[in-house]
């Protein structure tokens, strides 16, 4: 019997059945990524297609003799669904199609989709890139959440649902695409070094307190500037 994480299926409640979740990054499909999905879930008699919190399409209630058959047809990668890893990265259209988008939040979130889905972490992490302050892809309850405003972006922290939920908490603001993205490559690696195994970002934080996180990954004088 596979386990969940392997070959990228989930098992399912009646635990016969797996769903097949495919990465789809950022949630950005073309057609004909769409009819294969389609042919692929009749061909195997699949449940159902579900469009997941994650922006992927899941093949949902399939045989787990078939598993191998599906993702040699659909030919695309496993989406990292579960397991302590960076799961997934969301983004809102922003400023590629949407009318009140700030900031491009669909390529920078197509960059770090690239650089940072599946890495493996202490525990499970989740980004969100939202082109204005609406916050359309749940930047607030990411572990790293960016939010475009007309000078730049915010950078959110420590944010996650869950049995314990917590809104992410305000770094910085203002960064240039290429500051945030320098920025979130030192919270990570921060992250990867200082966290206890099963540790949410936002469980580091409370644990070390915010103005010794800001220290960490900002520096003394960006915690000094902040307090004055």
């Amino acid at each position: 019997m596979l386990n969940d994480g392997d070959k990228g299926v989930i098992v399912q409640r009646d635990k016969q059945t797996y769903a097949v979740a495919p990465h789809i990054p950022c949630g950005v499909v073309q057609p004909e990524t769409l009819r294969r999905l389609a042919d692929v879930a009749e061909k195997y008699g699949a449940q159902a297609l579900k469009i997941t919190s994650a922006a992927r399409i899941a093949i949902v209630g399939v045989e787990e003799k078939d598993v191998e058959a599906i993702w040699s047809e659909l030919g695309m990668r496993p989406g990292f669904a579960v397991g302590l890893c960076i799961r997934s990265v969301k983004a809102c259209p922003g400023t590629t199609f949407c009318k009140r988008g700030l900031q491009d939040s669909l390529s920078v979130g197509m960059k770090l989709d690239g650089k940072y889905h599946g890495m493996e972490l202490p525990g499970k992490f989740k980004m969100g890139v939202s082109g204005c302050p609406h916050q359309c892809a749940e930047t607030c309850i990411k572990d790293i959440g960016l939010v475009g405003t007309v000078k730049g972006w915010r950078v959110l922290v420590g944010g996650n649902g869950g049995a314990r939920p917590r809104l992410a908490q305000e770094l910085t603001r203002d960064l240039s695409d290429e500051d945030a993205l320098h920025l979130l490559d030192r919270i990570v690696e921060y992250y990867k070094e200082n966290a206890g195994s099963h540790k949410r970002l936002g469980a580091l934080i409370e644990k070390i307190g915010m103005d010794e996180f800001k220290r960490a990954v900002l520096g003394e004088e960006a915690v000094s500037a902040a307090g004055e």
